[in-house]
């Protein structure tokens, strides 16, 4: 096979793109990845900590406002309706089952309900790590449906924030049997939470000694 050789043009465009190639090649051989990629990662790693230092520097200017926002949110805590009025869970459970009265008596349309017992329930020992005390109280009622349903849903709808649990209903067989519409029997615990004491001194991590007092 014979090959033509190349015109004087040919043979210098060629010439040319071989430059530029080696060109190339000697650029990212001995120039791109030692000087210019490094060089480009620094000015990337840069402009992060330029915007880095930025948010903290936003973060630190609103440090105050954000203080006192917080604090104006932990008196509204102090404050809110959530808790019940008393800082004792004694009077509280008082006030529980005063609440409780006056709900069943404003909930008597539409049948019969009345509180058959009401009694204060130990105050529940604090858990760990948790802010508030707790009052409960155990009720007993003897209410017709209606009523009944207006009686639960005042007590946990309403403020202070009121919890039902341990929830029984049943009817008296015995009474059933003399009267086909005898009232249901019901029992359950009703708890809410106890409005945190200002300026509560904190309990002291000393043990007493073997004599009981305190070193």
């Amino acid at each position: 096979m014979k090959m033509t050789a190349l015109s004087p043009r040919d043979s210098r465009i060629a010439a040319i793109l071989l430059l530029l190639l080696a060109l190339l090649l000697a650029y990212f051989v001995l120039l791109h990845w030692w000087f210019v990629a490094p060089l480009q990662q620094v000015r990337s790693e840069m402009a992060d900590l330029r915007d880095t230092h930025s948010r903290y520097a936003a973060a630190i200017a609103e440090k105050p406002a954000l203080q006192q926002r917080l604090a104006a949110l932990g008196a509204g805590q102090a404050a809110s309706s959530a808790f019940l009025a008393a800082d004792d869970p004694n009077t509280a459970a008082a006030d529980l089952m005063q609440r409780v009265v006056d709900v069943v008596a404003g909930n008597t349309a539409g049948g019969r309900c009345v509180v058959s017992q009401k009694m204060p329930l130990p105050n529940p020992s604090a858990t760990a790590g948790e802010p508030y005390r707790k009052a409960a109280v155990s009720i007993s009622l003897s209410c017709d449906v209606e009523p009944l349903a207006a009686v639960l849903q005042a007590l946990e709808q309403g403020t202070p924030y009121l919890f039902v649990d341990d929830l029984s209903i049943y009817r008296n067989p015995v009474a059933a049997q003399q009267d086909s519409a005898a009232p249901l029997e019901v029992q359950f615990t009703l708890s809410g939470y106890v409005r945190p004491a200002r300026n509560a001194p904190a309990p002291s991590s000393r043990s007493p000694d073997a004599t009981g007092a305190a070193p």
